[in-house]
């Protein structure tokens, strides 16, 4: 268990109960302007280093950029290392996606100094649960900050402003930024470099706020993408999908290729050849149907070839409830369904269990794996260690949010980029991204996925980042991919997170040790913020 520094109790722990309630529907707004928080000391070993550090979780006030009036209040929590020099050390906001996430996944999961002890990928049994110090956390190379947007955790709008006020591409983008600008002004952090962390909607997040913080003076030194969704145009794109589907049926004992790679990287360049020649040939050809690319299809999945003609050799396919046909199918045989956020998880998928709605609180094998130990122990962390607590019901996920959300987004060239006529979602954000890594040319990025995400697929984020419109081949060379054999919350598996750990070291290594390019980055904020 983490050490209190100076022992439990310490005379510097300063708790809070805070008694505003925090509404989470689209009409609640709160009138408290405070931003009282609870802190306290910890210390933790990582890397053979004991770090001390100071736990803040409170709330800090944002205001609307014309008037300087409030307009939200966003709860955090921070592990910032003590005495620390501003100029040297790294601070890193993270957030989830949905939208309509708070930020809980990515803090209990990934690189805080503790995390969740979980059974992945088979189920995590009921409580008693364990948390445990995170040997894996990045507070040795950065102090962490993790965000809840508003209408998430206890994070809400300011009367008059209403929680949908913030629901959307841009005004989303453009609250987190102003909780970025509070944060480095009340914590003196202006002159840190600066990080992005952000997990599948997060990652489109991401692009939108690094662009929009550019134009407004905040340089940042790198972004971490982890299962990115840069394209809606392409979500269910079967050719982006094959190559998961592949993994997935390898991982299961049902790929059919003759003989079964030893080695899951060999099978996914394959799959990935395949699918972006002969497969995609196929699909462009349909209804015409080449014998030999089906049963190369079928030897990939799994999936018999009277099923995949059936399908129109769409491995992507959904049925009329939501169900990702690939994932209900490939072992139907043994009752059970594959988790689209992590197929090597599986679930019963018979009788009740079959009919349940896999959209409705969170019903997939894979969430289902671990709600029940997110839940508590995020109760149990922050009410007891962090000694924060409130009347008000903590909203994890909101699916008010993501219903009431707007899509529409204006890109750098001031095209509109959202919903198009018949109300069909075509985000695209990969354009931002582009044009704040040619404006940043020392702004360093790193793409991470997990080969058994079904929901964001790895392949189609390589292709994505392929044909972002960033023309530049000196620039690219500042974007990385990286794959785990994990799952969309990669952190969950944990050879994935000590892996996605080093490959965070050593991004964090060259943007911060890179002191040319650290001045340059500073000269750019202070060129855009004069």
């Amino acid at each position: 268990m983490a050490k209190r520094a100076g022992g439990s109790g310490h005379a510097a722990d300063q708790a809070y109960f805070d008694p505003t309630a925090y509404g989470n529907g689209p009409d609640d707004a709160i009138t408290d302007v405070t931003e009282n928080a609870a802190v306290t000391k910890h210390t933790v070993k990582i890397g053979g280093r004991t770090i001390r550090y100071t736990a803040t979780a409170g709330h800090l006030v944002t205001v609307d950029p014309g008037s300087s009036l409030p307009n939200a209040k966003l709860f955090y929590v921070a592990f910032t290392e003590d005495n620390q020099p501003e100029q040297t050390r790294p601070v890193t906001f993270f957030y989830n996606g949905g939208p309509g996430s708070s930020a809980v996944f990515v803090l209990l999961g990934s690189f805080a100094p503790r995390r969740i002890r979980t059974s992945m990928p088979g189920f995590t049994p009921p409580a008693p649960y364990a948390m445990e110090d995170n040997p894996d956390s990045l507070l040795d190379r950065s102090d962490l900050v993790f965000i809840n947007p508003v209408g998430t955790g206890y994070s809400a709008a300011i009367a008059p402003h209403k929680n949908r006020d913030f629901w959307g591409v841009d005004k989303d983008a453009e609250s987190i930024k102003q909780f970025i600008k509070r944060f480095l002004t009340k914590n003196s952090r202006w002159n840190s470099p600066k990080f992005l962390f952000g997990e599948s909607y997060g990652t489109a997040r991401s692009c939108v706020l690094a662009y929009r913080l550019h134009e407004d003076g905040v340089d940042l030194n790198g972004i971490t993408l982890q299962s990115s969704i840069l394209d809606y145009r392409q979500a269910g794109n079967p050719v982006g999908a094959l190559p998961t589907a592949a993994a997935d049926a390898w991982y299961h004992g049902r790929l059919g290729v003759t003989p079964v790679p030893a080695q899951l990287e060999a099978l996914l360049a394959d799959a990935a050849q395949f699918a972006r020649t002969d497969y995609l040939a196929a699909l462009r050809k349909l209804p015409a149907v080449d014998a030999d690319v089906v049963a190369k299809l079928g030897e990939f999945t799994g999936i018999d070839v009277a099923t995949l003609r059936a399908w129109q050799l769409d491995v992507a396919a959904y049925d009329s409830r939501g169900h990702a046909l690939f994932l209900t199918t490939l072992l139907e045989d043994k009752g059970v369904a594959l988790g689209a956020y992590d197929g090597r998880v599986t679930a019963i998928d018979t009788g009740i269990a079959g009919k349940i709605d896999p959209n409705s609180g969170g019903n997939d094998p894979t969430m289902t794996a671990v709600t029940g130990v997110y839940t508590t122990m995020w109760n149990f962390y922050l009410n007891e260690q962090l000694k924060f607590t409130s009347n008000s019901s903590f909203a994890d996920l909101n699916d008010q949010a993501f219903k009431y959300w707007d899509f529409g987004h204006v890109d750098p060239t001031g095209a509109q980029q959202g919903l198009d006529a018949q109300g069909n979602t075509i985000l695209y954000t990969a354009g931002d991204l582009a044009a704040v890594m040619a404006l940043n040319v020392d702004l360093k990025v790193l793409s991470a996925n997990g080969v058994y995400d079904f929901v964001t697929p790895f392949y189609q984020t390589v292709m994505d980042l392929q044909q972002m419109p960033l023309l530049s081949q000196q620039v690219r060379q500042n974007l990385s991919a990286r794959f785990y054999p994990s799952g969309h919350m990669v952190y969950l598996d944990g050879a994935s997170r000590t892996a996605l750990k080093a490959d965070l070291a050593a991004m964090y290594s060259a943007a911060v040790a890179d002191t040319a390019a650290l001045g340059r980055v500073r000269a750019l904020q202070a060129r855009t913020r004069g």
